[in-house]
């Protein structure tokens, strides 16, 4: 009666605290849930439950075992009195899982296959499994669950299960014990996803479905924060592919003077670094590339017009020219959120580029990143700094090239 009452009150726990998760909306919390660690968690769960049903399928009497490493424990005493197994319960195990392995693989070669598939809101099934815990509890029912945790529960509550019945057990759970194929798979793909499934199988086994699953979760955030500062941020834009996409007669001129560079992450405060790191080493390989085009440009310019040059490019002809103003144009579209950091590193980088005569425009950019931008930082009210696209930036900075050469021109 005492087992029955913690049962009920388990029961009820849960549900409150499915309920709860209902409530606070944690149903979209299973992101954090990766594929190679549910594989893990989800295999060596079910290695526990084959181990719990060993002594039915040799017949033998094992002691209740609880506590870390009982995985180890249950197959060392196994082999240890290998002599106490039942031959007959051996043989109608091995007999049973033959035949249902036959059968359940037929039925996988001529089964239907189902054409409407019914979606599933993670959310509303933490209410359905919350009220099915508490209203439940109160009939002294035990919780919920699926076969495994089931089969987990009567395990600890010594329920009896005969030879049979363990082997409809361990073929029930094929499907997550062949999950070891998915080895081959994280290896070849990434070896980091292959470690964190080995390490999260070995902390299941070794110590709990729920422990293993903690591991597996810790570990994949850690690895993400410790790869996420290293991942490309950046990438340079091909001016020549956004040509087409102008619609004003842009000249060459200004077309080689603009530098458009994507944003291709999140700007968070674990990366706003080596945003600002590849940022710079893009314009600087840009400068330096677009330099060396120019450098022999003039070069085979001067060496036409001057004979006496011997071939060589002259000292002048090898400066930059230093009055052409650049401008610079930050492809916002693959920037899908943004923190306090990463806000004021694209305020820190238009005002330096401001210092230095840089025109900075930004294109795609979502209506909280404009509001955040401008709140944070004195950004230059005469002048847009925004645009709907990236050749409406294109047109913008053709348009103020044309003004300045009108104003100069009036000047003269």
């Amino acid at each position: 009666m005492q087992r029955i009452g913690v049962a009920a009150a388990v029961s009820f726990l849960g549900g409150v605290i499915q309920v709860a998760m209902f409530v606070l909306q944690l149903g979209s919390a299973t992101f954090l849930l990766t594929e190679p660690v549910i594989s893990a968690m989800t295999t060596g769960a079910a290695t526990h439950v084959v181990t719990s049903q060993v002594k039915y399928l040799l017949g033998m009497k094992i002691p209740y075992i609880s506590g870390p490493l009982t995985f180890f424990y249950i197959y060392a005493y196994v082999f240890e009195n290998i002599k106490s197994v039942r031959l007959e319960a051996l043989l109608l195990s091995l007999l049973s899982i033959t035949v249902l392995v036959l059968v359940k693989e037929l039925n996988e070669q001529f089964k239907r296959k189902i054409k409407v598939v019914l979606p599933v809101d993670l959310v509303l099934e933490l209410l359905a499994h919350g009220l099915s815990n508490v209203i439940p509890s109160f009939f002294f029912c035990i919780p919920s669950a699926a076969a495994m945790g089931r089969t987990a529960v009567l395990y600890s509550t010594r329920a009896k299960t005969q030879c049979v019945l363990a082997s409809i057990i361990v073929v029930g759970l094929k499907g997550m014990l062949i999950q070891f194929r998915d080895l081959k798979k994280y290896w070849n793909v990434d070896k980091i996803d292959w470690g964190i499934w080995v390490s999260t199988y070995v902390f299941t086994i070794c110590f709990a479905a729920n422990v293993g699953l903690l591991f597996g979760v810790v570990c994949t955030i850690a690895i993400v924060i410790a790869r996420f500062p290293r991942a490309k941020t950046l990438s340079i834009k091909n001016i020549k592919e956004m040509e087409f996409k102008v619609k004003t007669e842009v000249d060459g001129e200004t077309l080689k003077q603009v530098k458009i560079v994507s944003i291709n992450n999140p700007l968070v405060f674990l990366n706003v670094k080596k945003f600002h790191t590849d940022l710079i080493n893009i314009i600087q390989k840009e400068n330096a590339s677009n330099l060396l085009l120019d450098d022999i440009s003039k070069c085979e310019q001067n060496t036409l017009l001057s004979p006496l040059s011997n071939g060589n490019c002259s000292e002048e002809a090898s400066q930059p020219c230093q009055n052409e103003k650049c401008s610079l144009i930050l492809d916002c579209s693959g920037l899908t959120f943004f923190d306090y950091s990463g806000v004021s590193m694209l305020v820190e980088v238009y005002m330096d580029c401001k210092n230095q005569s840089v025109d900075v425009s930004l294109a795609h950019c979502t209506a909280s990143l404009i509001k955040a931008m401008k709140y944070h930082g004195n950004l230059d009210s005469e002048k847009p700094i925004f645009f709907e696209s990236v050749s409406a930036a294109i047109s913008n900075i053709h348009s103020n090239k044309n003004l300045s050469k009108l104003s100069d021109h009036s000047e003269v």
